[in-house]
């Protein structure tokens, strides 16, 4: 796609469909002066994480880079799918924050739009980044923001109960292997799979190993392998093997359940590895199976830090300050271990992560593996692709639909959007 000059008075369009269905969005407290610090005393950080709240270690890493480069960060915290809709508004009207930590897949519908700098722009030097992960920044060739660590999913298991099902960990390693395997848990008394369906963008992330796994591709929605990976969520469901939270459930809410003790199995991150060794039972992990063996693709998670185009240039002096202070590889294993755990997106700060933490190697290995959601080509398609998946996941698993039935529509609806 051509892009014209890029410039905060030009006229945003791109991606802007989605406001009009958002508009009673809470306000941001931020938003209004977002632009308005002149002076450089403070600059405006947004990211997806509300549950890190103000003195959390993760605020105080956020305020720690402001510090470094002599100035004070006001930080607010919007939910995924809000900081998306969000930030198109700012950009919109002028009030951009300085920095923004978003989601990888919304990347480049924010750079098509033109509201973002470059890492050239910027001065920034993406050279050592892992080419799966930095991929999701690149558009037209040129590279908008820098991932700070990335994160994939697997399979976390209750080793209790799968003993007390006579369940062995290791004998899961397909389809019909797990089915099995939550049948005797289910049999024995206790829950079986819990994840997370809901109809957002972690509905489709979560999706997607499953998706992957069968061989299906994101651009034929309503293939073959696409419509028994549906059909495989929707059996358990119907058998009783998950619960029917899972239609609603986001990933927090997938590891709320888990630390119940009731569930055998939670689909979930890296982001949970301290929560599983502190949880009141032993876990485990087993990798999320293909259909007919081995490990699934599972998606490349994590968040890339983005740098609005400013009225005023001047202030990206600093914002590169703060961005480099994020992801030198000092900063992105304290980046890391502050997450617990964001695995850093170069091979020098993911071999200084494993010299402090050997247990995370095959998170390592699973995210050097991992498949980013806007790779094939797919690039600012794939939230279209995406939100007519999770719409079909949502419809199968309610009921409104078959799988199949689903899947066919979401396939002409990802066809219209992307045409």
């Amino acid at each position: 796609m051509h892009h014209p000059k890029r410039g905060i008075t030009r006229p945003l369009t791109a991606g802007l469909a989605t406001i009009a269905v958002v508009g009673g969005l809470a306000a941001c407290s931020t938003a209004d002066d977002a632009g308005a610090d002149e002076a450089g005393g403070t600059y405006t950080w947004w990211d997806p994480y509300p549950q890190h709240e103000d003195g959390s270690d993760w605020a105080n890493r956020v305020q720690a880079c402001g510090e470094e480069a002599g100035v004070t960060i006001e930080r607010t915290a919007y939910d995924t799918t809000a900081l998306t809709n969000q930030a198109l508004l700012a950009a919109q009207e002028g009030t951009s924050p300085d920095v923004i930590l978003l989601d990888n897949p919304a990347v480049s519908t924010l750079a098509d739009t033109g509201m973002l700098t470059t890492t050239g722009e910027l001065g920034l030097d993406t050279s050592a980044i892992d080419e799966n992960l930095l991929a999701a920044g690149v558009v037209d060739g040129e590279t908008y923001g820098i991932p700070i660590g990335a994160n994939t999913l697997s399979l976390y298991y209750n080793a209790e109960v799968l003993d007390d099902a006579g369940v062995e960990a290791d004998s899961i390693t397909d389809w019909d292997s797990l089915t099995a395997a939550l049948g005797k848990v289910t049999d024995a008394g206790h829950k079986g799979i819990t994840f997370a369906g809901i109809g957002t963008e972690e509905g489709s992330f979560q999706f997607l190993p499953w998706f992957w796994g069968a061989g299906a591709d994101l651009r034929d929605l309503d293939s073959p392998e696409a419509v028994e990976a549906l059909e495989l969520w929707k059996g358990w469901l119907d058998d009783g093997y998950a619960p029917d939270s899972v239609i609603n459930n986001s990933q927090n809410t997938v590891w709320e359940e888990f630390l119940t003790g009731d569930f055998a199995f939670a689909e979930n991150g890296t982001w949970q590895v301290n929560s599983a060794a502190e949880a009141g039972f032993e876990t485990g992990l087993v990798q999320l199976p293909a259909r007919d063996g081995g490990v699934a693709p599972a998606p490349t998670g994590g968040e890339f830090i983005i740098a609005p185009v400013q009225e005023d240039t001047a202030r990206y002096d600093v914002t590169r300050q703060i961005v480099e202070c994020m992801t030198t590889p000092e900063g992105l294993v304290e980046t890391a271990n502050t997450f617990a755990y964001y695995i850093p997106p170069t091979a020098e700060g993911q071999d200084a992560l494993l010299e402090e933490n050997p247990d995370l190697e095959p998170w390592v290995e699973a995210v050097r593996n991992a498949k980013g959601r806007t790779s094939d080509d797919l690039g600012t398609d794939y939230p279209k692709i995406s939100e007519a998946l999770w719409t079909a996941v949502q419809n199968a698993l309610s009921g409104v639909d078959t799988p199949a039935d689903a899947l066919s529509k979401a396939q002409a609806d990802a066809e219209a959007a992307t045409s």
